[in-house]
C-alpha cells in the first residue's frame, strides 16, 4: 500500500519552509495545535479527511510534496528571461524539457532568421536538437514568414505575414512563451508554464498549419 502525502517529515519541513508554527496550521485546518504537534512529530496518524486538509492548506500555500519525503516551494508559473544570455537559459530550459519528457514543439515566428542571431551556439542547439527529433519522440513544427535554411530538424510552412513586430510564440509540454525580438533588452522572453495557455496555442496553431502552405525543399539537411 501506497503511503499517503504528506508524511510527518515533509509536515514539518512545509511549516519551515513558511516559517508556519503549529498554530498557523492549526487555524488554516479548523483542528487544535496539539494535533498538529502530534501528527508532525508523528505521535498520531491523522485521519484522511485531516490529511487531506492539511495537504490542500499547504499545497495552497506554494508548497509541493515529492518523492522520498521531499518538499519544495513550487516554481513560478511565470518566468522572465531577458537579453541574448538569458535566452540561451531559455533555450536550454526547453531543450532539458524535452529531453526529459518528449513532445510536440510548436513555433510560430514572424521571422525565424532572429533565433540565429541572438543564439551564441546555434549550430550546437540545430545538431541536440536534432538528435531528439531522430530519438523518434520529439516533433518541432514551424509557421514562419522568413526561415532559416536547413533547419535539418524541423518541419516548415508558410504563414501569411500577421504583424510586423518581430515576435514568436512557443509551445511545449505545458509552456507557452511568448518572444519579443523588439524590446529593449532584446530578446525578452516571458515564459508561462501553464497547461492551459499551452494548449490553447496550440489549437490555434494546428488551425494555421493545416491551411499554412508546405517548404518540403526547406527540410532537406
Amino acid at each position: 500500500m501506497l503511503s499517503q502525502k504528506p508524511d510527518a517529515a515533509q509536515i514539518r519541513a512545509a511549516l519551515a519552509l513558511l516559517r508556519w508554527e503549529n498554530l498557523d496550521l492549526a487555524k488554516a485546518c479548523g483542528v487544535s495545535a496539539q494535533s498538529v504537534s502530534n501528527i508532525k512529530n508523528g505521535a498520531t496518524r491523522p485521519q484522511p479527511r485531516i490529511l487531506a486538509a492539511i495537504r490542500r492548506v499547504l499545497e495552497f500555500k506554494g508548497i509541493e510534496f515529492t518523492d522520498n519525503s521531499g518538499v519544495r516551494l513550487k516554481p513560478s508559473d511565470v518566468e522572465v528571461y531577458e537579453g541574448p544570455d538569458r535566452f540561451q537559459d531559455f533555450t536550454n530550459y526547453m531543450y532539458e524539457h524535452l529531453l526529459r519528457y518528449g513532445g510536440d514543439v510548436c513555433i510560430s515566428a514572424v521571422d525565424e532568421t532572429l533565433f540565429g542571431k541572438y543564439r551564441k551556439d546555434f549550430e550546437q542547439h540545430r545538431k541536440r536538437m536534432k538528435a531528439l527529433v531522430d530519438r523518434g519522440d520529439v516533433t518541432v513544427r514551424i509557421l514562419a514568414t522568413k526561415h532559416t535554411p536547413n533547419p535539418v530538424f524541423a518541419q516548415y510552412r508558410w504563414q501569411p505575414r500577421q504583424s510586423a513586430a518581430p515576435t514568436a510564440f512557443y509551445a511545449f509540454g505545458n509552456c507557452l512563451a511568448l518572444i519579443s525580438f523588439d524590446h529593449q533588452s532584446a530578446p525578452y522572453v516571458v515564459l508561462h508554464k501553464s497547461g492551459p495557455f499551452a494548449e490553447a496555442y496550440r489549437h490555434t496553431f494546428n488551425a494555421a498549419w493545416k491551411s499554412a502552405r508546405e517548404l518540403r525543399s526547406i527540410q532537406k539537411g
